[in-house]
């Protein structure tokens, strides 16, 4: 019998084998994570969706973009929902929804459903990721998510072997990048070498470029900058260090039966439905002119009176309260004192200025003055309120920092330091968890009641 593999979108896939039929991933919206738009373009039928009837549901990772509560409504909640994560919190969330049956994924542990048995492998960032081994009809899967893999797991997975099919994610996400983009040096066009020795040494008849089918809003200037690797290099250099395998674009809704022998394109999912051109690539522009934060900013909608005076005494508050209560960062950077510029930018491109004198986890609001500033934070207003309420991930807040010359001195130690370790950064995203999926659950909640 064969194995049917349909694509969702991004890291989502159906599994389907002699009526067991399991969902990786799923996401059934567009734009998903508040801003990432499936690429190439589809539509979803959302009522279509409600009748699908899924085996199960497999989740590697708790992130929006493969965990969203909004999708995870859409389906039957006597749907079993198996999720690697960490944290307790998700699991409630998902309760939350009226799920029946949700359970934690183990590295190792297999989970055998019908025809089909899912092992999730360890992934390099394992507080976070997992990989997934799927096994049917005598078939050897390996769907690596979005995820790198170690050296250790490499070994233990080439025993498993041989791979017929490997979800491989393609893309290297500059999401560090372009937070301060006039101080990175220009990114390579070509694979890292270790994903080629890696797809050497798993040696699959076939690899599918997988995850991150995504651009973000039209003007963005990530969509140019964001993704350096295309699929035409993909293919390229998989094929010249793997000539024997086949390299097999899968769009949203394509579907392909698998078997020992062969693999055939096979009825598209049906609420998927693909939009204009599909087989598109990225393009890359190093030359690409930046905007200013001011001028980002103008792209939002503004915030009502009350978001706004909530947004500016979380600078003047909260934000000076959440701090107090980290731990010192371990950057040596912060090692002294230093002064911090908050520049938050209205949907006129209007600039509000914040000064902060910061020393170990002490801060204090200072007043503006001719002192130079030692570090950098600039945020549209309208995201920065999204961040604190919403749960907005650090990816679609269009922050930039540091990205300005500072005198001599600062500017030498400036270069050594680590941008995620911002005061801002850390005020809005250190010691929370699942802020998005809480937000999605208030909203959907609110919703039901109001009806």
């Amino acid at each position: 019998m064969p194995l049917k593999i349909s694509r969702i979108l991004h890291a989502g896939y159906v599994f389907d084998c002699d009526g067991t039929k399991i969902a990786f991933d799923p996401i059934f919206e567009n734009p998903f994570s508040r801003n990432c738009y499936a690429f190439p373009s589809v539509r979803f039928d959302i009522e279509a969706i409600k009748q699908q009837k899924f085996s199960a549901v497999f989740i590697s990772h708790y992130h929006d973009d493969h965990c969203s509560l909004e999708s995870l409504n859409l389906l039957d909640r006597d749907t079993p929902i198996y999720i690697y994560c960490l944290y307790d919190e998700i699991f409630g969330f998902i309760e939350n929804l009226g799920f029946k049956n949700v359970f934690p994924l183990a590295i190792d542990e297999p989970v055998k459903l019908g025809s089909l048995e899912i092992i999730p492998r360890r992934a390099l960032d394992a507080d976070v990721d997992s990989l997934f081994q799927i096994k049917a009809a005598g078939l050897n899967v390996l769907n690596v998510v979005d995820s790198w893999i170690d050296y250790d797991t490499l070994d233990l997975l080439v025993k498993k072997g041989p791979w017929d099919m490997v979800l491989w994610p393609f893309q290297t996400m500059r999401e560090i990048d372009v937070l301060s983009p006039h101080r990175v040096p220009a990114p390579s066009l070509e694979l890292p070498p270790e994903w080629i020795e890696q797809l050497r040494a798993l040696n699959p008849r076939y690899v599918v470029p997988s995850s991150c089918q995504f651009t973000q809003e039209s003007w963005s200037w990530y969509n140019h900058a964001f993704f350096p690797i295309t699929y035409r290099q993909f293919e390229k250099e998989v094929k010249t260090a793997l000539p024997n395998c086949q390299v097999v674009r899968m769009n949203p809704s394509v579907t392909f039966e698998l078997t020992k022998n062969s693999i055939n394109s096979a009825e598209a999912l049906t609420w998927v439905l693909p939009q204009g051109e599909q087989d598109v690539d990225y393009e890359f522009n190093p030359s690409l002119k930046i905007p200013s934060t001011a001028e980002i900013a103008k792209k939002f909608p503004g915030l009502s009176v009350a978001q706004k005076e909530f947004t500016l005494n979380y600078c003047k508050k909260g934000l000076i309260e959440k701090f107090g209560i980290l731990a010192e960062s371990e950057d040596p950077f912060f090692a002294r004192p230093r002064l911090w510029q908050l520049s938050v930018f209205d949907e006129n491109g209007k600039e509000k200025t914040f000064r902060y004198l910061l020393e170990g986890n002490k801060i204090e609001e200072v007043p503006i003055n001719d002192d130079p500033i030692e570090w950098l934070t600039e945020v549209p207003l309208t995201k920065l309120y999204a961040a604190i309420e919403e749960g907005e991930s650090l990816t679609s807040m269009y922050v930039r920092i540091n990205d300005r010359m500072f005198n001599s001195t600062v500017e030498k130690e400036v270069q050594e330091a680590d941008v995620v370790e911002d005061p801002l950064i850390r005020c809005l995203f250190t010691g929370v968890f699942g802020g998005y999926q809480a937000a999605q659950l208030r909203k959907l909640n609110e919703e039901k009641v109001h009806g």
